[in-house]
């Protein structure tokens, strides 16, 4: 896989003409395109299985897929109904919540009132105006809503339908990807390919681990410290901290509100330590040996990831921007011209450490996907 040999300006240009169209095209398919990749990951997760079912059970192919997505929908309702079960308990507390926030506003009212000579009238005043754009705008905040709960069912059905797609049309899909290279380049492209679905297999179950270990530590953490709705934070700790770097920023902001409403200003500056503690142990322990050695990502485009795949997909690129560029990563490392930009996504190679390569024979490879 070798590229004509072009001038550097031109091969400039044609990169940035590339990724600009790349770019648009990403954010014009969005609705397609994210639940499509989504649902690529889950089918390499699910892939052992539904092969365990079809090899060891005698299961056609198409109830091996139902299968899978029975399970697959199981756990995704599971969730739901904890995070709504959990929710509904929260809402009860919402007036002891309302009351401390009127305590803190009134003392926040009068520290400025000290502070910078600004009457408490005039700040009531700003309050009102900035209260009746926002009501003025009331039927802009309902549409949104609204558009937000139906983005999310249509992201649920097309995520489904691409899983079973995926699944029950793995082998035409693979011997695509391999038949329509060049005969001579067929090897590559199907090392290029186990080797995706291997990093992809590794790196769902790594950051499943990860999500588990974080949660068990955090809702330690809130236990200890008496915080009402230690499982409820402590999972939704987990989720977020897919995010990297912004996820347990977000999480701890949450737990920090939850404890102030429901305990004591003294407790936020103890959760607060503790997450901090909770990061630590994961950045430096969780996270190179179940998720680290799967992915390896440098920090600089990890972060320029989120903030590429949030503007593109919103918070599904946030939560798909990882293993997207781990991809990429692979690919580029398997063509000769795309080898440096490789390099450049990934960590610095250690002197001293070998690197690891995936070899995988060709007829293992293709008996799985059958």
């Amino acid at each position: 896989m070798n590229f004509l040999r072009l001038p550097f300006i031109v091969n400039l240009t044609l990169v940035v003409i590339s990724i600009i169209g790349l770019g648009y095209l990403l954010a014009l398919g969005q609705s397609i395109l994210a639940p499509f990749f989504l649902a690529f990951l889950m089918a390499m997760l699910f892939l052992p299985v539904a092969t365990f079912m079809e090899r060891k059970l005698r299961f056609p192919r198409s109830v091996s897929t139902m299968t899978s997505v029975f399970i697959m929908l199981a756990i995704l309702s599971g969730l739901i109904y904890f995070f709504g079960s959990q929710l509904s308990d929260f809402s009860k507390d919402l007036p002891h919540l309302r009351e401390q926030m009127t305590t803190v506003f009134n003392n926040l009212q009068h520290w400025i009132s000290k502070t910078f000579n600004v009457k408490i009238d005039e700040q009531l005043d700003y309050i009102n105006q900035g209260l009746n754009k926002l009501l003025s705008s009331s039927g802009v905040i309902l549409g949104f809503t609204f558009g937000i709960f139906s983005s999310g069912f249509g992201f649920i059905v097309f995520f489904t339908l691409f899983f079973i797609f995926i699944l029950n049309y793995r082998r035409i899909l693979n011997n695509f990807i391999v038949t329509v290279f060049n005969e001579k380049h067929k090897a590559s492209v199907q090392e290029v390919v186990t080797e995706i679905r291997v990093m992809t297999k590794k790196y769902i179950i790594g950051l499943c681990l990860q999500v588990l270990i974080v949660s068990i530590l955090t809702s330690i953490l809130l236990t200890i410290l008496g915080i009402k709705y230690a499982i409820l934070l402590a999972v939704l700790t987990g989720l977020l901290n897919v995010i990297p770097y912004l996820g347990i920023c977000i999480s701890l902001l949450i737990s920090c509100f939850i404890a102030f409403a429901t305990g004591t200003p003294s407790t936020c500056v103890y959760v607060a330590i503790g997450y901090i503690a909770v990061h630590i142990i994961d950045g430096n322990i969780v996270l190179p040996f179940v998720v680290g050695s799967k992915v390896k990502i440098n920090a600089l485009f990890s972060f320029i990831g989120i903030i590429l795949g949030e503007h593109l997909w919103g918070i599904a690129g946030m939560f798909l921007c990882i293993p997207a560029i781990a991809i990429i990563k692979i690919i580029f490392e398997r063509v000769d011209g795309l080898k440096p930009w490789g390099k450049l996504l990934g960590e610095e190679e250690k002197p001293n450490k070998k690197k690891k390569s995936y070899k995988i024979s060709k007829n293992i490879t293709l008996k799985e996907m059958d």
